[in-house]
């Protein structure tokens, strides 16, 4: 009897000391293995954030050089209307020259596409005479002499 209980007694014995140990273990260290971890994330958040921070000043100082350019663009235009006031010598050439002027600030030029001159649809494969052979011929492909 006391055999038999030893072979009990000694693994449960043997498995309540492993689980307090992994217990104590897990208490002790728990900055071990997730402090890696927990470093790693706020490093990948880290770059999440100056990445996000560098996105918005980018596309800040382009709205900053759009408003320049078209500040510039307008500043042309007022020149150019300007100079054709003051540098045409007859009103009628200073008329045509502000017409021309505010049209083309007015209107973008497009071109357009064409449409097709045929409405045949696009073959997925290559066209052949009626006296060639097709792909599937057993003479395909092969040149005769």
């Amino acid at each position: 009897m006391e055999y038999s209980l030893l072979i009990w007694l000694l693994p449960t014995l043997a498995l309540i000391v492993g689980v307090v140990a992994g217990f104590l273990i897990a208490r002790v260290a728990p900055n071990a293995v997730p402090g890696g971890t927990q470093r790693q994330l706020d490093d990948l958040q880290q770059k999440f954030d100056n990445y996000q921070h560098e996105v918005v000043t980018h596309f800040n100082s382009t709205a900053v050089l759009v408003k320049k350019l078209t500040q510039s663009y307008q500043e042309v235009q007022d020149h150019l209307a300007e100079g054709a006031n003051h540098l045409a010598l007859d009103e009628l050439t200073r008329q045509r020259l502000l017409a021309a002027l505010h049209s083309d600030a007015n209107q973008v030029h497009r071109d357009r596409l064409t449409p097709p001159r045929d409405s045949e649809a696009p073959k997925d494969y290559a066209p052949k005479g009626p006296d060639m052979p097709g792909m599937l011929d057993e003479h395909y492909g092969i040149k005769r002499k």
